[in-house]
């Protein structure tokens, strides 16, 4: 990590939100008093010349994140779900993060496509038309085969974002690390370790081969799914910075004015989407880990069809199991119940007092029911339930950073298809379905089975595994040497090295 090259970056990035005015709009987004409005001031004002222009014509907020580079954007496109958090204005400007960014060029496009496939654009298509989503690593081109007349989407990497994505984590390890070093107790969150999951999430991201085993794999999970859809990948016409896959018609999850127009139960919507989510999550451990408006369109007929697989989450199944049963818990309002899985699980120190633990989830708990989402603030809610983590002494867990991540942007699509919707009450009869089939006889009985296949797995090899062990039992090694003669002679061994070393030096004197 470059020291100085990252201390620049992190001050041109407080001199871009200065100079484009989004210091300003994120400061009354989230309602920071004058004091610290004064001190963030005080220090990025007078840097501001370094600050990157941007495009004048842009909102502030995406004027300055776009300037700044995809990691920025990626932060961006979350906080736009989220208008409860930063507010309906800051999130609608955000907004356009999703897939209206500037694009690269046609000509770009179609060298690109000669590069990675090795056939021209007009061998293989009979129309290849000008993008029609840009968003902060790729863009999309609608195109027609020659050979079928079908039309499909053809997504392309944007030319050097590898290199501008790893300029952009670079600093993201340096903040890492400072506030690591200036702040101890943040350490239990594990800020390095969160960067280098976020790292290798969007790498990922940048290789769309893998892109394109992660929707085969997703559409396989879900093919029976009612009303959702995920595109076929035509992989004769995919590599590692082009992606083919079929052309499916639809309306934008974000845009509410043509889903009225068209008749669409947006209610429904909001608690399909959020469902799916859960069933994906629950059922199958493999998630859509980006389902934000601009990777989701609405069929006429309802049907929701998912884009962009860069980023999936995968969760094993004992994870399943305790996240599952933590949110029972909070559907049922058994605080003492969630407060003992998240001990037997490790989420918390053994030390702590489970007591005083279900006490404290049940003031983040009891706020949400009996309300409607409209009248419950977010942003409050996050901020207790960090307080109280941090008083439990509750560490970071990297494999589930995706996703409570997902959670908390796929509830934020909902809430934007329906501000009333209770993300509790939508979610239960997925979650109390997943723990009657996982908690219980069946699930104990399905156990078991698997237990016995792994043993009748290994079966042809357990006579010899116990003959081993006989062997071993019968014939005990040695007893180690005792560590202080071993300490003794390494002694001896250093002292040696050093009185010669001395001779040798008076010698040259």
């Amino acid at each position: 990590m470059r020291g100085p090259h990252n201390i620049i970056r992190l001050i041109r990035t407080g001199a871009t939100l200065e100079r484009t005015g989004a210091m300003k709009v994120i400061m009354d987004a989230f309602d920071a008093g004058p004091l610290l409005r004064g001190v963030v001031r005080g220090i990025v004002w007078p840097f501001q010349w370094l600050g990157y222009k941007g495009d004048p014509t842009a909102p502030p907020a995406p004027r300055a994140l776009t300037a700044l580079g995809p990691a920025y954007i990626k932060f961006g496109q979350i906080l736009s779900t989220r208008p409860d958090v930063v507010g309906d204005d800051l999130a609608v400007q955000l907004r356009v993060l999703q897939d209206k960014l500037p694009p690269f060029s046609i000509a770009e496009a179609k060298a690109e496509v000669q590069r990675e496939l090795g056939v021209s654009v007009e061998t293989v298509f009979s129309s290849f038309s000008e993008p029609v989503a840009a968003a902060s690593l790729a863009q999309v081109h609608k195109a027609t085969l020659i050979e079928t007349g079908e039309s499909v989407a053809v997504k392309i990497l944007r030319p050097g974002i590898e290199r501008a994505f790893g300029r952009d984590i670079d600093a993201f390890y340096f903040a890492a690390r400072m506030i690591e070093v200036l702040s101890p107790a943040s350490r239990r969150l594990h800020p390095m370790e969160v960067i280098t999951h976020f790292e290798g999430v969007v790498m990922g991201e940048l290789d769309l081969r893998l892109e394109s085993a992660a929707a085969a794999e997703f559409q396989a999970n879900t093919v029976k799914d009612e009303k959702f859809k995920v595109p076929s990948i035509r992989w004769h016409l995919s590599s590692r910075r082009v992606m083919t896959l079929d052309w499916v018609e639809g309306i934008g999850a974000g845009d509410n004015a043509a889903l009225d127009a068209a008749g669409v139960d947006r209610p429904a919507l909001a608690a399909r989407i959020l469902q799916l989510f859960l069933n994906h999550a629950l059922r199958d451990g493999y998630f859509h880990g980006d389902m934000h408006q601009g990777n989701l369109k609405v069929a006429p007929d309802g049907t929701v069809i998912a884009y962009d697989f860069g980023i999936m989450g995968r969760i094993d199944e004992y994870t399943r199991r305790v996240y599952a049963e933590i949110l029972f818990g909070f559907i049922r309002r058994d605080y003492q119940r969630v407060a003992e899985v998240h001990f037997e699980a490790g989420y918390v120190p053994a030390h702590m007092n489970v007591d005083d633990f279900a006490r404290a989830l049940r003031a983040v708990g009891e706020p949400i029911f009996g309300m409607d989402a409209s009248r419950i603030s977010m942003a409050r809610l996050l901020a207790y339930l960090f307080e109280v983590t941090e008083r439990f002494g509750m560490e970071t867990r990297t494999e589930l950073i995706h996703l409570q991540r997902t959670m908390v942007v796929v509830e934020g699509v909902a809430r934007s298809l329906d501000p009333h919707m209770n993300i509790w009450q939508v979610a239960q009869p997925i979650v109390t379905d997943y723990v009657s089939k996982s908690i219980g006889p069946r699930a104990l009985l399905n156990d078991l089975r698997k237990t016995a296949l792994v043993l009748a797995r290994f079966g042809p090899q357990l006579p010899r595994l116990a003959e081993e062990a006989l062997i071993r039992l019968n014939n005990p090694p040695p007893p180690p040497r005792p560590q202080r003669r071993r300490a003794r002679l390494a002694w001896m061994a250093l002292g040696g090295v050093i009185v010669g070393a001395a001779w040798f030096i008076q010698g040259l004197v």
